[in-house]
């Protein structure tokens, strides 16, 4: 088993903090790449939405979540040493690796499991739990931008 990205929030109020962490960060990234796209003031104004901010700002976060990866029977084994967590489990039952990311602030995992496209798989997994879990904690409290 092994773990890539660097986001794991033990508790609502750090999720908080990392989130308006990227806040600035998210907003830098769609400026710059609106000025290579070459957009004039006025198109710049009218594209640049609150949406397309607040969607960057969530892809982000979700891209930078960290995620455990394994076997089945390694996720099986993290389950049992975690029994408080509500499991959600998306993807096949006769395949042979799992990812997943625990959010212990909310006694969950989310899961996908996968065969041969790892990378397709975190990517995935960080989708599912953002719109899973983290959107909704951050939405309830206002954190989130619209």
């Amino acid at each position: 088993m092994d773990t890539e990205g660097l986001l794991a929030p033990e508790t609502a109020d750090a999720a908080h903090d990392r989130y308006a962490d990227l806040a600035r960060t998210a907003s830098t990234v769609v400026k710059e790449a609106a000025k290579r796209m070459e957009f004039d003031r006025a198109e710049f104004d009218e594209r640049l939405t609150p949406d397309v901010y607040a969607t960057a700002h969530d892809a982000l976060f979700a891209s930078l979540l960290a995620v455990h990866v394994g076997t089945v029977e390694e996720f099986e084994q993290w389950c049992d040493d975690h029994p408080d967590y509500e499991r959600h489990v998306e993807g096949s039952d006769s395949v042979d690796h799992v990812v997943w990311h625990p959010v212990p602030f909310a006694e969950t995992v989310v899961a996908a499991t996968y065969q041969h496209e790892r990378d397709a798989a975190v990517g995935t997994l960080r989708r599912i739990a953002f719109g899973r879990v983290y959107r909704e904690e951050l939405t309830r409290t206002g954190a989130r931008v619209e």
